[in-house]
């Protein structure tokens, strides 16, 4: 049976580069959308897309994460990992208190991951760029969010403990072994 592992947190925390490392390794990496989202909608005009239409916006990322769970189904890899999971959608929604379908949560059931791998906040390594408008304590507060969100939906969260890309690598590498 195919393991699913989801490697979130909240903005700037080093998930994009622990992805990076996996991808390294040889593993499968599902890498994040949401800036091709963001990248695709300044293409037609749309600055930023998150901000002006969050709900449209929310709606491309979990059809979007979907797709990326059922094509990580049908590859013949043990593992999987994302860089993000299909929650973060409605934990997203739920920072920002935009009301959002109840179909969020179902399809968060629906498709279940094995592993919750958590980066917690890490100032010395937070930077803002043109994609990432939050400042630190607005990444603080999604991580709150996130975190709260997988709870509510059973999930058991390993928090990955700070260090280099190696370290955090290692860390979450033994975590699945076991």
């Amino acid at each position: 049976m195919q393991k699913k592992i989801v490697i979130t947190g909240g903005p700037g925390t080093g998930k994009s580069t622990v992805i990076e490392e996996l991808a390294r390794r040889n593993f499968l990496c599902m890498p994040e959308i949401s800036r091709e989202v963001t990248l695709n909608a300044r293409k037609k005009g749309i600055e930023q897309l998150f901000l002006t239409k969050p709900l449209l916006f929310s709606e491309m990322l979990l059809e979007g994460r979907i797709h990326q769970y059922t094509d990580a189904e049908i590859k013949n890899n043990d593992i999987v990992f994302f860089d993000r999971g299909i929650p973060d959608v409605h934990a997203y929604m739920n920072y920002i208190s935009i009301d959002y379908p109840k179909t969020y949560i179902h399809k968060s059931n629906l498709y279940r991951y094995n592993y919750i791998f958590l980066m917690p906040p890490w100032e010395d390594i937070y930077i803002s760029d043109n994609e990432r408008y939050e400042n630190f304590e607005q990444a603080l507060a999604i991580h709150n969010h996130l975190e709260r969100t997988y709870k509510e939906l059973n999930y058991n969260i390993i928090e990955v403990p700070t260090g280099t890309v190696t370290k955090r690598t290692d860390f979450i590498l033994a975590c699945i072994k076991q």
